[in-house]
Order: C-alpha cells, then structure tokens, then sequence
C-alpha cells in the first residue's frame, strides 16, 4: 500500500446512524461490510438505551474499530422543509432548549468515557447579526455548550450548511471561544443552497476539525430542499474539493455519511473509493 493510499484510509470513517443500526452487534456488522474500520458514533442511543446500546465500546473495541468522533443529536427536530427546520433545529427553540442541553450534558460525559476528542452536532439556524432577536440567546446557548465539552477536554464542532461560510466566519470570531470548530459537510452547504463547497471549505478552514464525505445536488426550486445522493453523483466537485483540502487541511477525519437511500452499504463502500481515487488524484 502506497504512503498516499495508506494516509488517506487512515482518515476514512463512517457515520453510523448512515448504517441504521439496531443495535451494537448490528453496527459492527455493517461496519465490517463497508470496509472501513472506523465509526462517528451517534451518542444519543448509547444514553437513552443503554439495554440495547450498552456494551457498545467493547464490542468495536473486540473487533479492531476505532471510534474517531461523536455526535450529539437535538430533540424535537423536523426536517421535512427548510422552515420547519429553521423553526425547530438544534438548540434555538425554546422548548426543548432544557431538555437539549440536559442531553447534550449527558452526551460530554459519555464521550470522555469513551476517551473522545471531538463531538459533532448541528446547533441550528444561527442569527445574522447582532440586531436579530436571537442573537444574544443563541450565542449564549452556544458558550454553555462548548464550555460542557471543554470541561471534558473535548471539541465541539458545528455542522455547516444553515449559513453562507462567511457568516459562520463572522459568528465565529464574535463568539471568540476557544473549544468550538467546524464540521465541514459539503452536501450540506448544497442542500441549504447556501454557496459552493470548494470555496466555503478555503474560507472555513482554520476552524475545520472534521470533514462529513457526503453529496447532494441543489435545489430548482428557492426555499426548498436540495437532494442528497451517493458520493460522486451530486454537484461536489470532488477532484477540486480534496485538491483545496490538500492545500488548506491536514489532518482531520473523513466520515462518510448517507442519510437516504436503501443500500447504505454498497454506497459507503462506492464512497470510499470516490475519496481515494479524487484523493490520490495529481
């Protein structure tokens, strides 16, 4: 295997809520089947259903798979429109705002346990600027949050997509908070319609701690949502994306993920070869 192969398979890992688990056994299975030997775990179930989920660490641990990351998943989200999404992602509504945060608490102590240095979530539609009305309260909201996961000396990093990059620059450096980076998701910024992939990568990379491998193409219709698709199919210029990312980035995660779709699988494993032949390509 070539230094260049064997660096870029050393990053890959996959998104295992992509893999619809029902359980650890499950998980492991399908992992396996992928070829990739490493998981971005989804804390929640573990937390919420340790019957079913507890075990977890020493079963990937037995069979030789590395848990890279995690994520933190919010209560009472609706994605079945950009506006029902805006109204109720991640931490901004009110009402699940106590119940988020007590998850989000129990998700840290989890992640330390399990000896992470990075978890993931999507924070919601973030505020413009300091006139709107949620400004003060979510940057409130997202200071208690990281400072959760830096009493565990672990990462926090923001999934892009619900804003333009520059905006998430911008909220970012009025933030100033050292434990909050950015979980870079190509297909996000697509489905959102919020800009191109390849440049919001250059101008988010200094705050980048992992990359989501995922792909989608843009929406006809303004205000809707775009379509996610297997890697290699949707509108990520690949070649020009890991050619940006070679120059900008070194040493972060690729998880891949899939969130449509009924051969997850055989799309991983499509994926997977996508990265290393775009990777590995002059």
């Amino acid at each position: 295997m070539s230094d260049n192969i064997k660096n870029i398979s050393e990053r890959l890992a996959v998104c295992s809520w992509s893999l619809q688990p029902t359980g650890p056994q499950d998980l492991v299975e399908k992992l396996t089947a992928t070829g990739i030997k490493r998981v971005q775990l989804e804390l929640g179930p573990l937390v919420q259903s340790p019957e079913i989920w507890g075990g977890t660490e020493e079963l990937l641990r037995a069979h030789g798979i590395e848990i890279v990351s995690g994520m933190c998943r919010c209560v009472g989200e609706d994605y079945s429109t950009l506006q029902s999404i805006r109204l109720t992602g991640g931490i901004a509504p009110d009402a699940t705002w106590a119940q988020n945060f007590k998850n989000i608490q129990a998700g840290a102590a989890l992640a330390k346990k399990l000896g992470l240095k990075l978890v993931t979530f999507h924070a919601g539609f973030l505020p413009p600027n300091e006139t709107h009305p949620t400004f003060k309260k979510m940057m409130e909201r997202l200071d208690a949050v990281a400072d959760v996961f830096m009493v565990q000396n672990i990462l926090l990093g923001l999934e892009t997509g619900q804003e333009t990059a520059e905006a998430l620059v911008d909220l970012l450096h009025k933030l100033k908070h050292p434990n909050i980076g950015v979980n870079f998701d190509p297909a996000n910024i697509i489905l959102y319609d919020k800009g191109d992939p390849v440049k919001a990568l250059r101008v988010l990379a200094p705050w980048i701690r992992q990359v989501h491998i995922n792909d989608a193409k843009r929406t006809k219709v303004p205000g809707t949502w775009g379509e996610e698709m297997p890697v290699g199919k949707g509108e990520v210029n690949w070649l020009a994306f890991f050619q940006t990312f070679k120059q900008v980035i070194f040493d972060v995660n690729l998880a891949i993920e899939r969130e449509k779709g009924t051969h997850r699988v055989a799309d991983i494993r499509a994926a997977r070869e996508v990265v290393k032949k775009t990777f590995l390509a002059p």
